[in-house]
């Protein structure tokens, strides 16, 4: 064999080993690495205790994941003082109760959600590359009105404790002292989002200042985190990316399935001066269940007031 053929013959067989390698690693082993991620945030007002809050989001639930669904129990050995879950809950309807179950102690939290499409339609194959299109939405998706999940009943049970429902609606949450003034939205991937419109005049605010402004979505597009900043949130949270699925060391994310830019996918960034906390979630769709480099995740934000001297 002549030696440039016998090295190229080699490399291609190297690549193959690390293809394969790679498919085993993220459809058999990171797919079930759940990992808490801890970060912290100076953004309450000034004197405002410290605060724990939960942010978990794209669960793509089966009933048969058991170590999902241990994963989710020992959240709540967390005991936050807030939970906000960005949507894409269950991929089956039958995962609803099982859900439910497992979610319990964090129900029983105070805590707000929003749905992803997942939560309203059952999961199908699709061709991966169509993520790599400007819009990777399936055709027809967002003129579909109908859910053919029960999505009524998982918002019924993510509220029957408490739980905020902000699908394009506000709420508040009193946390002994502070008041948490959320705003959420449908689901932008799907065309559905509005934020709702302020209250005419504005309630006040409680006599101690303490408030702290969240927006709430599940697929980070740019217009929606721009209207939250013109809202005058405080901190936005989103969902849906997955952390880019798939990542290439030095490269990052490929794609956000959504315009967030690829820099985004997972993580604290900054979007117009507001913190934008992007969970990589915690599943996938069934079909296609597998990770690169990016790990299923919830997160815990310790939110704190700032330094002495440091200003808000």
């Amino acid at each position: 064999m002549r030696p440039l053929l016998a090295a190229s013959t080699a490399a291609g067989l190297a690549g193959l080993g690390a293809g394969a390698a790679a498919h085993v690693w993220s459809r058999h082993v990171e797919i079930h690495r759940y990992t808490l991620r801890e970060t912290e945030l100076r953004i309450l007002p000034p004197g405002a205790r410290t605060r724990r809050l939960l942010h978990i989001s794209d669960i793509h639930l089966m009933p048969q994941q058991h170590r999902k669904l241990a994963f989710l129990e020992y959240l709540a050995a967390l005991r936050p003082h807030l939970v906000i879950d960005t949507g894409d809950n269950i991929a089956s309807a039958a995962s609803v109760p099982v859900l439910a179950q497992a979610l319990d102690p964090l129900l029983r939290r105070p805590g707000a959600f929003v749905m992803g499409s997942n939560d309203m339609y059952e999961p199908a194959p699709k061709n991966p590359a169509r993520y790599l299109l400007p819009d990777a939405r399936p055709e027809g998706l967002t003129e579909r009105t109908e859910p053919d999940l029960p999505t009524q009943e998982l918002a019924r049970r993510l509220s029957e404790h408490g739980w905020k429902d902000l699908t394009n609606a506000r709420a508040s949450i009193e946390l002994g002292g502070l008041e948490i003034r959320l705003v959420g939205v449908d689901d932008p991937h799907l065309d559905r989002d509005e934020i709702p419109p302020a209250a005419d005049p504005a309630p006040p605010a409680p006599e101690h200042g303490n408030v702290l402004h969240l927006g709430v979505a599940h697929a980070p597009y740019r217009r929606v985190l721009d209207g939250f900043v013109a809202d005058g949130a405080d901190l936005i949270l989103a969902g849906h990316t997955h952390g880019g699925q798939l990542r290439v060391p030095g490269v990052g994310a490929l794609v956000t399935n959504c315009d967030l830019p690829r820099q985004q996918a997972r993580g604290l960034s900054d979007w117009q001066g507001v913190p934008l906390h992007v969970s990589a979630g915690l599943g996938a769709s069934p079909y296609s269940d597998y990770r690169l480099f990016t790990p299923p995740e919830a997160t815990l934000l310790t939110l704190r007031a700032p330094r002495p001297g440091q200003g808000s």
